[in-house]
């Protein structure tokens, strides 16, 4: 996907870092708060073979810049440690990425304009409705198991989680990479925009009996922040963006057998996909916000 001046796509269960800053395409559109953390999303167990198409130009974010997206180690209860700036921390001013369509930089570059783009949407979303949105703290990289804990516990590998005790997003940067490169740049908009919903239903105070309920909802919201990004012309989708949604949504369900009810249960491929389009089509009215 591509930000309105130039790439997008979702959450997570397992695989994660474009070249020169390229402008709008003129191509047509294709197409957990309560707890210490939410629950995540696991590993990528599926691959594309012969299917990946490399990067897309991407969803261009159009307004805004991530002022506070890198940082460095969490330690404590979501407390940043020194680092060095991670993604959104760069100039866009005169810099241009590598030539490889998965670049670090490109991946970056990505993870930033997926953050930006959540902040400009969830922030319309608060003030048409008279109130005020926070954006979430911080949004982290980390690199080993143990290196980011959220609440005391330790935040695993091969993951993306919101925490509410730090009010902060982490993900595994070389799993973030591997997805990216296997699935296409939508995945991270789809990734961030799911752990960013777990955000927002904090706000909101939004808690669910069963944690299928509150991953489902965070799909439906993340896809009503997609489609509603697209729609306003903030973000724009390529060829073959949709199809690296539905891509990633499978890699990303519960095992067959998974029991609905259990403790981290996220979905069925069916389940995820119908939640994530039903919020992309119809907006937040379905996702039983109310």
């Amino acid at each position: 996907m591509s930000d309105g001046r130039g790439t997008a796509t979702t959450t997570s269960r397992s695989p994660a870092p474009g070249p020169t800053r390229r402008q709008a395409s003129s191509r047509p559109a294709r197409g957990t708060a309560g707890r210490t953390a939410d629950a995540g999303e696991g590993t990528v167990t599926r691959t594309a073979a012969g299917r990946f198409r490399g990067r897309l130009t991407g969803l261009v974010v159009a307004l805004v810049a991530v002022a506070a997206c890198g940082v460095g180690p969490v330690t404590g209860d979501g407390d940043a440690g020194p680092g060095e700036p991670g993604p959104g921390t760069t100039s866009r001013e005169g810099t241009t990425r590598a030539d490889s369509p998965t670049s670090v930089e490109a991946f970056q570059e990505d993870i930033a304009d997926a953050v930006g783009s959540a902040e400009t949407y969830w922030s319309a979303q608060f003030r048409a409705s008279g109130q005020r949105f926070q954006p979430i703290r911080r949004i982290v990289p980390y690199q080993r198991e143990g290196e980011i804990s959220c609440g005391g516990q330790a935040v695993p590998r091969n993951n993306a989680v919101y925490c509410p005790a730090g009010d902060f997003i982490a993900y595994d940067v070389a799993w973030a990479v591997s997805a990216f490169r296997q699935i296409g740049d939508a995945f991270l908009y789809y990734l961030l925009g799911h752990e960013y919903a777990h955000g927002v239903q904090a706000r909101l105070r939004v808690r669910h009996q069963y944690t299928i309920e509150q991953e489902l909802q965070a799909d439906c919201m993340a896809g009503a922040y997609l489609g509603g990004s697209v729609q306003a012309g903030v973000l724009q989708l390529e060829e073959g963006d949709l199809e690296e949604f539905r891509e990633g949504l499978l890699a990303v369900a519960d095992d067959p057998g998974q029991p609905w009810f259990a403790e981290g249960s996220h979905g069925t491929a069916r389940q995820r996909t119908e939640a994530f389009f039903s919020g992309y089509e119809s907006s937040l009215s379905a996702c039983r916000l109310g």
